[in-house]
Protein backbone atom coordinates (compact mmCIF):
# COMPACT_ATOMS: atom_id res chain seq x y z
CA UNK A 1 0.00 0.00 0.00
CA UNK A 2 2.90 2.64 0.85
CA UNK A 3 4.53 2.01 -2.61
CA UNK A 4 1.45 4.56 -3.85
CA UNK A 5 3.01 7.54 -1.87
CA UNK A 6 0.96 10.60 -0.31
CA UNK A 7 0.15 13.48 -1.97
CA UNK A 8 -1.40 16.56 -0.04
CA UNK A 9 -2.20 20.09 -0.80
CA UNK A 10 -0.43 22.43 2.36
CA UNK A 11 -1.32 26.27 3.19
CA UNK A 12 1.64 27.04 4.99
CA UNK A 13 0.37 30.56 6.24
CA UNK A 14 -1.22 33.65 5.18
CA UNK A 15 -1.09 32.92 1.14
CA UNK A 16 -2.56 34.01 -2.43
CA UNK A 17 -4.02 31.04 -3.98
CA UNK A 18 -0.71 30.67 -5.97
CA UNK A 19 1.31 30.01 -1.83
CA UNK A 20 -0.30 26.51 -1.42
CA UNK A 21 2.00 23.75 -1.54
CA UNK A 22 1.95 20.21 -2.76
CA UNK A 23 3.58 17.77 -0.42
CA UNK A 24 4.66 13.81 -0.88
CA UNK A 25 4.79 11.80 1.90
CA UNK A 26 4.44 7.76 2.80
CA UNK A 27 0.87 7.13 3.05
CA UNK A 28 -0.92 6.66 6.79
CA UNK A 29 -1.29 3.63 8.73
CA UNK A 30 -4.90 3.10 10.55
CA UNK A 31 -4.30 3.53 14.21
CA UNK A 32 -7.10 1.56 16.54
CA UNK A 33 -10.53 2.66 15.75
CA UNK A 34 -9.63 4.27 12.61
CA UNK A 35 -9.50 3.91 8.55
CA UNK A 36 -7.13 5.42 6.03
CA UNK A 37 -9.50 6.58 3.00
CA UNK A 38 -8.17 6.67 -0.71
CA UNK A 39 -9.10 10.07 -1.24
CA UNK A 40 -11.64 9.88 -4.85
CA UNK A 41 -13.28 13.48 -4.63
CA UNK A 42 -12.75 16.52 -1.94
CA UNK A 43 -14.09 19.73 -2.34
CA UNK A 44 -13.29 23.47 -2.23
CA UNK A 45 -15.76 25.48 0.66
CA UNK A 46 -16.11 28.74 1.81
CA UNK A 47 -14.41 27.76 4.97
CA UNK A 48 -10.76 27.39 2.94
CA UNK A 49 -11.39 30.41 1.39
CA UNK A 50 -11.52 31.77 4.89
CA UNK A 51 -8.35 29.64 6.19
CA UNK A 52 -6.13 31.03 3.63
CA UNK A 53 -6.64 34.34 4.61
CA UNK A 54 -6.37 33.51 8.37
CA UNK A 55 -10.14 34.28 8.52
CA UNK A 56 -11.77 30.66 10.01
CA UNK A 57 -12.74 31.59 13.54
CA UNK A 58 -11.11 27.95 15.28
CA UNK A 59 -8.73 27.37 12.28
CA UNK A 60 -4.97 25.41 13.39
CA UNK A 61 -2.19 27.20 13.51
CA UNK A 62 -0.64 27.26 10.07
CA UNK A 63 1.26 25.10 8.14
CA UNK A 64 -1.81 22.32 7.73
CA UNK A 65 -3.41 20.77 5.09
CA UNK A 66 -7.03 22.27 4.25
CA UNK A 67 -9.94 20.13 3.28
CA UNK A 68 -13.69 20.10 4.75
CA UNK A 69 -15.00 16.89 3.44
CA UNK A 70 -14.03 13.93 1.06
CA UNK A 71 -15.06 10.91 -0.64
CA UNK A 72 -13.01 8.08 -0.81
CA UNK A 73 -12.79 4.25 -0.68
CA UNK A 74 -11.52 2.27 2.90
CA UNK A 75 -7.98 1.47 1.83
CA UNK A 76 -6.62 0.05 5.23
CA UNK A 77 -8.81 -0.35 8.23
CA UNK A 78 -6.97 -0.44 12.35
CA UNK A 79 -7.57 -3.05 14.65
CA UNK A 80 -11.09 -3.28 15.92
CA UNK A 81 -12.64 -2.21 13.02
CA UNK A 82 -15.03 -4.30 11.20
CA UNK A 83 -12.88 -6.17 8.27
CA UNK A 84 -15.42 -5.18 5.75
CA UNK A 85 -15.08 -1.71 5.44
CA UNK A 86 -12.10 -2.22 3.39
CA UNK A 87 -13.00 -1.39 -0.24
CA UNK A 88 -16.01 0.19 0.52
CA UNK A 89 -16.74 4.21 -0.64
CA UNK A 90 -17.44 6.51 2.53
CA UNK A 91 -17.56 10.17 2.98
CA UNK A 92 -16.17 11.89 6.09
CA UNK A 93 -16.15 15.62 7.25
CA UNK A 94 -12.84 16.16 8.83
CA UNK A 95 -12.86 20.28 8.81
CA UNK A 96 -8.97 20.22 7.70
CA UNK A 97 -7.17 17.54 6.25
CA UNK A 98 -9.35 16.81 3.25
CA UNK A 99 -6.55 17.50 0.74
CA UNK A 100 -4.53 14.55 0.33
CA UNK A 101 -4.55 11.68 -1.89
CA UNK A 102 -5.16 9.19 1.67
CA UNK A 103 -6.71 10.42 4.68
CA UNK A 104 -7.28 8.91 8.58
CA UNK A 105 -10.59 9.20 9.92
CA UNK A 106 -12.21 7.35 13.01
CA UNK A 107 -14.22 4.33 11.18
CA UNK A 108 -17.25 5.98 13.54
CA UNK A 109 -16.92 9.34 11.24
CA UNK A 110 -17.27 7.19 7.77
CA UNK A 111 -20.56 7.38 6.48
CA UNK A 112 -21.22 4.48 3.72
CA UNK A 113 -22.42 5.90 0.34
CA UNK A 114 -25.35 4.24 -1.49
CA UNK A 115 -24.03 2.32 -4.89
CA UNK A 116 -24.95 4.12 -8.22
CA UNK A 117 -23.81 7.77 -6.71
CA UNK A 118 -20.25 8.75 -7.71
CA UNK A 119 -17.43 10.25 -5.34
CA UNK A 120 -17.72 13.56 -7.08
CA UNK A 121 -21.01 13.54 -6.78
CA UNK A 122 -21.50 12.16 -3.51
CA UNK A 123 -18.78 14.99 -2.14
CA UNK A 124 -21.17 17.84 -3.02
CA UNK A 125 -23.34 16.69 -0.91
CA UNK A 126 -21.15 16.07 2.15
CA UNK A 127 -20.81 19.22 4.40
CA UNK A 128 -23.02 21.36 2.03
CA UNK A 129 -25.81 18.66 2.27
CA UNK A 130 -25.48 18.22 5.97
CA UNK A 131 -25.74 22.18 6.67
CA UNK A 132 -29.19 22.11 4.31
CA UNK A 133 -30.65 19.73 5.49
CA UNK A 134 -30.17 20.04 9.44
CA UNK A 135 -30.99 24.14 8.68
CA UNK A 136 -34.35 23.31 6.86
CA UNK A 137 -34.94 20.37 9.08
CA UNK A 138 -33.77 20.53 12.37
CA UNK A 139 -33.34 24.41 12.79
CA UNK A 140 -36.21 26.25 10.83
CA UNK A 141 -38.41 23.44 10.87
CA UNK A 142 -39.89 24.07 7.49
CA UNK A 143 -43.31 22.91 6.14
CA UNK A 144 -45.10 22.63 2.97
CA UNK A 145 -46.43 25.49 1.96
CA UNK A 146 -44.16 27.72 3.30
CA UNK A 147 -42.13 30.46 1.35
CA UNK A 148 -38.40 31.09 2.31
CA UNK A 149 -35.19 33.01 1.28
CA UNK A 150 -32.36 31.59 0.33
CA UNK A 151 -29.16 33.93 0.08
CA UNK A 152 -26.75 32.60 -2.44
CA UNK A 153 -29.09 30.21 -4.06
CA UNK A 154 -26.82 29.14 -6.79
CA UNK A 155 -23.59 28.19 -3.95
CA UNK A 156 -22.86 25.39 -2.91
CA UNK A 157 -24.75 25.41 0.16
CA UNK A 158 -27.62 27.26 -1.41
CA UNK A 159 -28.41 24.58 -4.46
CA UNK A 160 -28.77 22.22 -2.13
CA UNK A 161 -31.11 23.85 0.24
CA UNK A 162 -33.17 25.20 -2.88
CA UNK A 163 -33.53 21.41 -3.78
CA UNK A 164 -34.48 20.08 -0.55
CA UNK A 165 -36.85 22.91 0.07
CA UNK A 166 -38.88 22.31 -3.04
CA UNK A 167 -38.50 18.65 -2.25
CA UNK A 168 -40.41 19.36 1.02
CA UNK A 169 -43.47 21.26 -0.74
CA UNK A 170 -41.52 25.27 -0.12
CA UNK A 171 -41.12 27.84 -2.42
CA UNK A 172 -38.40 30.04 -2.71
CA UNK A 173 -36.83 33.19 -3.22
CA UNK A 174 -33.15 32.92 -3.98
CA UNK A 175 -30.41 36.05 -3.73
CA UNK A 176 -27.92 35.63 -6.83
CA UNK A 177 -25.88 37.51 -9.87
CA UNK A 178 -27.74 38.02 -12.35
CA UNK A 179 -26.26 35.32 -14.61
CA UNK A 180 -27.22 32.96 -12.83
CA UNK A 181 -31.19 33.78 -12.69
CA UNK A 182 -31.91 31.91 -15.70
CA UNK A 183 -30.91 28.59 -14.10
CA UNK A 184 -32.63 29.38 -10.79
CA UNK A 185 -35.91 30.26 -12.45
CA UNK A 186 -35.52 27.10 -14.36
CA UNK A 187 -35.87 25.24 -10.70
CA UNK A 188 -38.60 27.17 -9.51
CA UNK A 189 -36.58 29.88 -7.60
CA UNK A 190 -37.67 33.17 -8.05
CA UNK A 191 -34.79 35.04 -8.36
CA UNK A 192 -33.53 38.56 -6.92
CA UNK A 193 -29.85 40.18 -8.09
CA UNK A 194 -28.47 40.77 -5.15
CA UNK A 195 -26.36 43.11 -6.83
CA UNK A 196 -28.26 45.56 -7.79
CA UNK A 197 -31.82 44.95 -6.62
CA UNK A 198 -33.34 46.56 -3.07
CA UNK A 199 -33.50 42.97 -1.40
CA UNK A 200 -35.68 43.71 1.56
CA UNK A 201 -38.21 46.20 -0.87
CA UNK A 202 -38.29 43.05 -3.37
CA UNK A 203 -38.75 40.02 -0.97
CA UNK A 204 -41.75 42.48 0.13
CA UNK A 205 -43.17 42.59 -2.86
CA UNK A 206 -43.20 39.38 -3.14
CA UNK A 207 -43.77 38.16 0.55
CA UNK A 208 -45.86 41.22 1.53
CA UNK A 209 -46.34 39.09 5.26
CA UNK A 210 -42.65 38.55 4.91
CA UNK A 211 -41.10 35.30 4.66
CA UNK A 212 -41.41 31.82 7.21
CA UNK A 213 -37.23 31.46 7.25
CA UNK A 214 -34.10 33.00 5.56
CA UNK A 215 -30.95 31.17 5.09
CA UNK A 216 -28.01 34.40 5.75
CA UNK A 217 -23.95 33.23 5.10
CA UNK A 218 -23.86 37.08 3.95
CA UNK A 219 -23.51 38.24 7.93
CA UNK A 220 -23.29 42.03 8.26
CA UNK A 221 -25.65 44.68 7.59
CA UNK A 222 -27.88 41.64 5.68
CA UNK A 223 -28.16 39.48 9.39
CA UNK A 224 -30.52 42.72 10.28
CA UNK A 225 -32.38 42.79 6.98
CA UNK A 226 -33.32 38.88 7.19
CA UNK A 227 -34.45 39.75 10.57
CA UNK A 228 -36.63 42.02 9.78
CA UNK A 229 -38.11 40.03 6.58
CA UNK A 230 -39.30 37.37 8.66
CA UNK A 231 -43.23 36.34 9.18
CA UNK A 232 -44.61 36.29 12.57
CA UNK A 233 -43.49 33.01 13.62
CA UNK A 234 -40.08 32.91 11.34
CA UNK A 235 -36.67 31.87 12.06
CA UNK A 236 -33.47 32.92 10.81
CA UNK A 237 -30.58 30.53 10.32
CA UNK A 238 -27.44 32.97 9.96
CA UNK A 239 -24.56 30.52 8.90
CA UNK A 240 -21.14 32.79 8.00
CA UNK A 241 -20.32 35.80 7.36
CA UNK A 242 -19.30 36.19 3.61
CA UNK A 243 -19.38 39.62 3.52
CA UNK A 244 -16.01 39.78 6.48
CA UNK A 245 -14.23 37.77 4.37
CA UNK A 246 -11.51 39.85 2.94
CA UNK A 247 -11.74 42.59 6.68
CA UNK A 248 -8.49 42.57 9.04
CA UNK A 249 -9.01 42.25 12.52
CA UNK A 250 -10.15 39.62 14.43
CA UNK A 251 -11.30 36.70 13.05
CA UNK A 252 -14.13 36.06 16.05
CA UNK A 253 -15.65 39.56 15.94
CA UNK A 254 -18.05 38.99 12.90
CA UNK A 255 -19.38 35.97 14.45
CA UNK A 256 -19.62 37.45 17.82
CA UNK A 257 -21.33 40.32 16.61
CA UNK A 258 -23.91 37.95 14.85
CA UNK A 259 -24.21 35.29 18.34
CA UNK A 260 -24.91 38.69 20.46
CA UNK A 261 -27.72 39.81 17.62
CA UNK A 262 -29.01 35.90 17.83
CA UNK A 263 -29.18 36.13 21.58
CA UNK A 264 -30.83 39.56 21.77
CA UNK A 265 -33.42 38.59 19.23
CA UNK A 266 -34.86 35.40 21.02
CA UNK A 267 -34.88 37.69 24.20
CA UNK A 268 -38.03 39.64 22.34
CA UNK A 269 -41.66 38.32 22.79
CA UNK A 270 -42.41 38.38 18.93
CA UNK A 271 -42.67 34.16 18.03
CA UNK A 272 -39.42 35.08 15.87
CA UNK A 273 -36.64 32.27 16.67
CA UNK A 274 -32.69 33.15 15.17
CA UNK A 275 -30.26 30.71 15.07
CA UNK A 276 -26.14 30.72 14.21
CA UNK A 277 -25.74 27.55 12.88
CA UNK A 278 -22.71 25.89 13.58
CA UNK A 279 -21.84 22.69 12.20
CA UNK A 280 -20.15 21.30 14.52
CA UNK A 281 -22.13 22.15 17.89
CA UNK A 282 -22.19 19.58 20.15
CA UNK A 283 -19.41 17.62 18.90
CA UNK A 284 -17.54 18.28 22.02
CA UNK A 285 -20.24 17.38 24.34
CA UNK A 286 -21.94 14.35 22.85
CA UNK A 287 -19.30 13.02 20.43
CA UNK A 288 -21.94 9.97 19.57
CA UNK A 289 -24.80 12.03 19.54
CA UNK A 290 -23.17 14.39 16.61
CA UNK A 291 -22.57 11.70 14.83
CA UNK A 292 -25.60 9.96 15.13
CA UNK A 293 -27.25 13.02 13.61
CA UNK A 294 -24.74 13.82 11.31
CA UNK A 295 -25.05 10.14 9.61
CA UNK A 296 -28.63 10.30 9.39
CA UNK A 297 -28.86 13.66 7.65
CA UNK A 298 -26.27 12.95 5.06
CA UNK A 299 -27.91 9.12 4.71
CA UNK A 300 -31.24 11.10 4.07
CA UNK A 301 -29.44 13.44 1.64
CA UNK A 302 -27.77 10.08 -0.49
CA UNK A 303 -31.24 9.04 -0.39
CA UNK A 304 -32.61 11.67 -2.10
CA UNK A 305 -29.96 11.73 -4.73
CA UNK A 306 -29.92 7.84 -5.44
CA UNK A 307 -33.90 8.43 -6.03
CA UNK A 308 -32.81 11.32 -8.37
CA UNK A 309 -35.03 13.77 -6.38
CA UNK A 310 -32.02 16.11 -6.23
CA UNK A 311 -29.12 16.86 -8.32
CA UNK A 312 -25.70 17.19 -7.37
CA UNK A 313 -24.09 20.31 -9.29
CA UNK A 314 -21.20 20.30 -10.17
CA UNK A 315 -19.15 22.80 -11.36
CA UNK A 316 -16.10 21.73 -12.06
CA UNK A 317 -13.69 18.99 -11.17
CA UNK A 318 -9.73 19.75 -10.81
CA UNK A 319 -6.57 17.39 -9.97
CA UNK A 320 -5.10 18.13 -6.49
CA UNK A 321 -2.35 19.23 -8.79
CA UNK A 322 -4.45 22.11 -10.01
CA UNK A 323 -5.66 23.39 -6.77
CA UNK A 324 -4.13 26.81 -7.37
CA UNK A 325 -7.02 27.19 -10.32
CA UNK A 326 -9.25 25.19 -8.03
CA UNK A 327 -9.36 27.71 -5.41
CA UNK A 328 -9.16 30.66 -7.95
CA UNK A 329 -12.13 29.85 -9.26
CA UNK A 330 -13.80 29.13 -6.34
CA UNK A 331 -13.20 33.02 -4.93
CA UNK A 332 -14.17 34.53 -8.15
CA UNK A 333 -17.89 33.71 -7.63
CA UNK A 334 -18.59 32.63 -11.12
CA UNK A 335 -18.99 28.84 -10.81
CA UNK A 336 -22.38 27.61 -9.75
CA UNK A 337 -22.39 24.52 -7.53
CA UNK A 338 -19.60 22.71 -6.01
CA UNK A 339 -15.72 22.63 -7.07
CA UNK A 340 -14.34 19.71 -6.79
CA UNK A 341 -10.60 18.06 -6.50
CA UNK A 342 -10.14 14.48 -7.75
CA UNK A 343 -6.08 12.65 -6.46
Amino acid sequence: MNAEGLVEVVLPGKVEPEGLQLRHGSVPTPGPGQVVIRMEATGVSFAEQQMRRGRYYDQPAFPFVPGYDLVGQVAAVGTGVEPGLAGTRVAAVVKVGGWASHVVVDAADAVPVPDGIGAAEAETMVVNGITAWQMLHRKARIRAGQTILVHGANGGVGSVLVQLAHLAGVKVIGTASARHHDALRAQGVTPIDYRNDDIPARVRELAPDGVDAVFDHVGGKSTADSWRLLAPGGTLVSYGSASTRDDEGSKQLPVMKILGQVWLWNTLPNGRRAYFYNFWAGRGLAKNGFRARLRADLTEVFGAVQRGEITARIAAQLPLSRVVEAMKLAESGTAAGKIVLNP
